[in-house]
């Protein structure tokens, strides 16, 4: 029987697309998808989600490293997680189980200043019975131990559990420690996959 739903929270909770957000800061593509490549595929961004480093210093780090760009850098991630906004049929789905009894929490890599800012500024958070966010654990998804916090935290049993998530090697993770999964492509699919595993919507 399913009693707990574990959602992650970028590109499933939250609308996340840094490349098109880059994109309208900076009209010349070229130099746009050469920034976009510097800051959110850097080893800086992944640190930040571990919080083992300030958005500041990753900033600094990232602007020695292209002293040519420093300016656009500075200007992309000066309050970048603006783009981060409501998926709202996701979150009508969340509701929906909220209501219906189910347990909700939420599982996911996220930097402290984004995390903070928008946890305060939507209102479905205050529906999550607890959660589990990298930088505060300095843990990561797909790493196990992230997965056992959440678990030992909240007393929750991965065979009664439904973990939702956008990407692959986190969701495989989740079903080598007992987890049923369901990998997020869409709202209607996941209502389908939720349904499959007799969850009440």
């Amino acid at each position: 029987m399913i009693k707990n739903i574990i959602f992650d929270l970028g590109r499933v909770l939250l609308n996340f697309e840094p490349l098109e957000y880059t994109y309208k800061k900076i009209p010349d593509k070229q130099r746009a998808y050469k920034i976009y490549q510097e800051i959110f595929k850097s080893n800086e961004w992944i640190m930040l989600d571990r919080g083992v480093i300030t958005e500041e210093e990753a900033i600094n780090r990232i602007c020695d490293r292209d002293p040519e760009n420093e300016q656009l850098i500075r200007e992309v991630m000066n309050n970048w997680y603006e783009i981060l906004t409501p998926m709202e049929d996701v979150v009508e789905i969340l509701k929906k189980l909220k209501l219906m009894g189910y347990k909700i929490y939420f599982l996911s890599n996220f930097h402290m200043l984004a995390f903070e800012k928008i946890s305060k500024k939507y209102h479905f958070f205050i529906g999550f019975d607890g959660g589990i966010v990298s930088y505060r654990e300095n843990l990561l998804k797909p790493e196990s131990e992230i997965y056992n916090t959440l678990s030992g935290r909240y007393d929750i049993n991965p065979s009664e559990s439904i973990f939702i998530d956008d990407t692959k090697e986190n969701i495989i993770s989740a079903e080598k420690l007992g987890f049923k999964t369901v990998l997020f492509t869409s709202s209607l699919n996941l209502k389908e996959k939720l349904l499959k595993y007799k969850c009440k919507l």
